[in-house]
């Protein structure tokens, strides 16, 4: 918004001030209204818009503080500076506890002005913004805008909009690529933390040595490295929610310091003995089987319990294929306006053959593979030319892994199942050329996973020659 087209009301009884101060506003670019009292600034706020009214807090009849109070009763949208003179601050101090944004004292200084106007439209025009983005974000986030009638989602609707407006915490479960942190946003977004934030952060993409730190903040000569204080993502989440996506990848010592948080709402610092206490959400996913990393003594049993009081289990695409015809609907038309195309849909032909696709990036892969023909796409539809070898082809998957079932007396069950790990995950390695993005592709899992799981069990790629 240009100065312009900000409109400012100035109320003071000294007509002097008054027009000292119009001056300096409209050379400062402003567009001003003068109001000598009260009385006269009540009929102006009554009959138009002010983005700001700066009132004398001093006046006979009706004072700064009636002005104010029917600022603030009459608009929301409009800021209020305060003038006053020096043995008034602490009037000017009440003032502000009761809306104000600010006071400026007399005798009145132009850069002063220029400078607390500024800052308070400035102030004013990024809370609106704020405003717009959280009515945007919650408005994106409806649950009607959700994509997908097959029962086994609507499921998942279903359960959302129950535990939403609620402090459980969530679990979420299911495969990569089918929409966990979606789920985790509307249900920060259709609870009653939706205006604090909502601070997300992956488990599996950050060193364990670094995690601490960015979940609960460091002092400054904690470690090697910290220059300054730091706050963590629980304090920058204070009356909102935090999302742990890939919980299963945190390390035991850190699932400690989770659990007591879990418990007590408090912790510490690294490198401090000072305890703070917040108020948060947690809400966790993970595509690991948590009850078999429990059972291998890699998830804390306690913890697990103290996330799984909601359980939330995502359907992966191949489940739910009847919502592959929305889901390109949806898709077709967001990447048409990202990408100013005019793509009218799929033939009949090339939804077939997503049809028959068993989707193992689910959603994700889906919304990929769009908005990659939508870029492409030379004609108004999508036809079976356009669709990718690889889809067409049917996905390249790894074969089964053989292992031996033991016999009573023979190999602990455990172990077998082990040995299965390894030798798919060796399988899917030897099939991506040790490429390990591809490898984790293939075996439908996170990299940050696949290259977890190779460092336990010592898997490295074999030298040549």
């Amino acid at each position: 918004m240009t100065k312009t087209m900000q409109k400012i009301l100035i109320v003071d009884d000294d007509l002097e001030i008054l027009k000292i101060m119009a001056e300096i506003l409209r050379e400062g670019g402003y567009s001003v209204d003068t109001a000598a009292g009260g009385l006269e600034a009540i009929r102006y706020i009554d009959a138009e818009f002010y983005d700001l009214v700066i009132t004398d807090l001093k006046m006979p009849e009706i004072d700064g503080m009636i002005v104010l109070k029917h600022v603030v009763d009459q608009s929301s949208d409009t800021i209020c500076i305060i003038l006053t003179g020096y043995g008034s601050i602490q009037n000017a101090v009440e003032a502000i506890k009761a809306g104000a944004f600010q006071y400026i004292t007399k005798p009145i200084k132009s850069a002063e002005i220029l400078t607390v106007v500024e800052k308070a439209l400035g102030y004013k025009h990024l809370e609106r913004e704020n405003i717009l983005l959280r009515q945007q974000l919650k408005k994106k986030y409806r649950f009607e805008n959700f994509v997908g009638d097959s029962r086994p989602i609507q499921k998942v609707f279903e359960l959302i909009e129950k535990v939403a407006d609620t402090d459980s915490t969530v679990l979420i479960t299911g495969e990569s690529g089918t929409g966990k942190e979606l789920i985790a946003k509307a249900i920060h977004y259709n609870s009653y933390r939706r205006d604090n934030p909502m601070v997300v952060i992956n488990c599996g993409a950050i060193p364990e040595e670094l995690l601490e730190s960015e979940l609960f903040g460091h002092e400054k000569g904690a470690f090697t490295g910290a220059h300054k204080a730091r706050i963590g993502r629980f304090e920058m989440a204070n009356g909102g929610t935090v999302f742990l996506d890939e919980i299963g990848d945190m390390s035991p010592n850190l699932q400690v310091k989770l659990l007591r948080v879990l418990q007590e709402h408090q912790f510490e610092r690294v490198g401090s003995t000072k305890t703070i206490k917040v108020d948060v959400r947690i809400i966790a996913a993970t595509n690991m089987n948590l009850i078999s990393a429990v059972d291998k003594n890699t998830f804390r049993e306690d913890l697990y319990y103290r996330l799984n009081v909601i359980p939330i289990k995502v359907p992966p695409l191949r489940h739910r294929k009847s919502d592959i015809p929305l889901l390109i609907d949806f898709f077709i038309k967001k990447f048409n306006k990202e990408k100013r195309k005019y793509v009218t849909g799929f033939t009949s032909e090339a939804t077939s053959i997503l049809l028959e696709h068993d989707w193992p990036g689910n959603v994700r892969e889906l919304e990929n593979l769009v908005e990659r023909v939508v870029i492409l796409s030379n004609g108004d539809e999508v036809g079976l030319e356009d669709i990718p070898e690889s889809i067409k082809e049917g996905t390249k998957t790894i074969d089964h892994v053989k292992v031996a079932i033991p016999k009573r007396g023979g190999v602990p069950f455990d172990d077998a199942v082990e040995e299965y790990e390894k030798q798919l995950i060796l399988q899917a390695l030897s099939e991506a050329n040790w490429v390990k993005t591809k490898a984790a592709r293939l075996l439908n899992m996170n990299r940050t996973t696949l290259i977890e799981k190779m460092k336990r069990k010592k898997l490295y790629k074999p030298a040549v020659g």
